[in-house]
């Protein structure tokens, strides 16, 4: 189960026009690589409920058969007044919802957000859960006791049982550096406690009722790459750690023309007079004119135009984005509609305020 319903608030203006899951690393959408993931480990039967631009999910996966895999889709909402209405469950609510019309969850259960990327050793999760003889496991990670205020954290015994949770707390008030990743592991007989036909959450009400009744609940310890995309800083870090080659089976895409730089099909570079320090990539049907520089990591997706002396430092460019000639992007992602820095700024074409000459590279 793949959770993909949420609106990603947090991340605009990268998500105005695509659900969180869509947004692309090295030129594939996030939740692609979850489905790649799931499928090395036998994971076959895949349901993702879906509501904000649930069609662009629906459109690109379809039926899972490109991966390997069966895919299904649970929309949250409903057409009111000739207009569609987003109504989201909740994590645990459409769960519900899906087992209350289907009955899928007749299996021990992988849930995932479909909004991170992950290395988890899934295989291997899946029997430590079936050895504790847990209902329930939650995977945890360890983290920095001064990063425990960004992450809900698990406390648990020596053996693992989940005891509490606490949301985000101070460093010297934490009980424990365990974060949750939001990657659960359930048993059909979770779902039953679910209640059905209104919004319930797996970490904030699922989670504390399962500990209030005892029931064998365990958080796993695993170490793993866990890169979650929670707000625009974090994807600008992504993007970074990524292209740097830090994260494995997270390969560059294209042909590797130069060290550290590669490219699409049918690019258009001068190499004699243009400046390029890799790791870089420039994607099909882009041009970087003479005298441009870019220093990586640095991504330029498909149809992207720097123009002559312009600088691209560090930088994301989106599908079709056009840098103007001398201006310089540095640590930013850009379409050809809006440009936002590492720290989650956002500027628009016209603004006032900015010094930032950009567009779209087909106009």
């Amino acid at each position: 189960m793949i959770l993909a319903a949420g609106q990603g608030t947090r991340i605009r203006p990268l998500t105005k026009g695509m659900p969180k899951p869509m947004i692309p690393i090295l030129g594939k959408p996030v939740l692609e690589f979850i489905i790649e993931q799931l499928a090395r480990h036998d994971v076959r039967e895949i349901m993702v409920n879906v509501a904000y631009h649930h069609w662009k999910i629906e459109n690109y996966f379809g039926d899972g058969h490109r991966w390997g895999v069966e895919m299904g889709y649970s929309y949250e909402g409903r057409r009111e007044h000739g207009e569609i209405v987003h109504k989201p469950l909740g994590s645990a609510g459409g769960m519900r919802r899906i087992q209350d019309f289907s009955g899928f969850f007749d299996d021990t259960t992988i849930v995932l957000c479909g909004d991170a990327i992950i290395d988890l050793d899934i295989t291997a999760a899946l029997a430590e859960h079936k050895a504790k003889g847990a209902m329930a496991s939650v995977i945890t990670l360890e983290v920095p006791k001064d990063q425990v205020k960004n992450y809900g954290v698990v406390v648990a015994d020596e053996a693992g049982r989940v005891l509490s949770f606490q949301e985000k707390p101070k460093p010297e008030e934490a009980l424990s550096n365990l974060a949750s990743t939001g990657i659960y592991l359930f048993e059909p007989a979770v779902l039953e406690l679910i209640p059905r036909d209104r919004e319930f959450d797996i970490g904030s009400e699922l989670f504390p009722m399962l500990v209030k009744q005892g029931l064998p609940f365990y958080a796993q310890k695993r170490p793993f790459h866990w890169i979650d995309i929670g707000r625009v800083s974090d994807y600008w870090t992504v993007l970074q750690r990524v292209l740097s080659g830090e994260v494995a089976d997270m390969r560059m895409p294209g042909k590797e023309v130069r060290p550290g730089v590669w490219t699409g099909l049918n690019t258009q570079v001068d190499w004699d007079t243009v400046e390029i320090t890799g790791p870089v990539y420039i994607g099909s049907g882009s041009c970087v004119e003479p005298g441009a520089k870019i220093e990586g990591p640095a991504w330029l997706g498909n149809g992207c135009l720097l123009r002559a002396g312009s600088k691209l430092t560090r930088s994301v460019l989106f599908d079709y984005t056009r840098v103007n000639a001398g201006c310089e992007f540095k640590e930013v992602i850009a379409s050809p509609q809006y440009v936002v820095d590492r720290d989650g700024h956002t500027f628009y074409q016209g603004e006032e305020g900015t010094t930032l000459r950009w567009g779209d590279a087909r106009a």
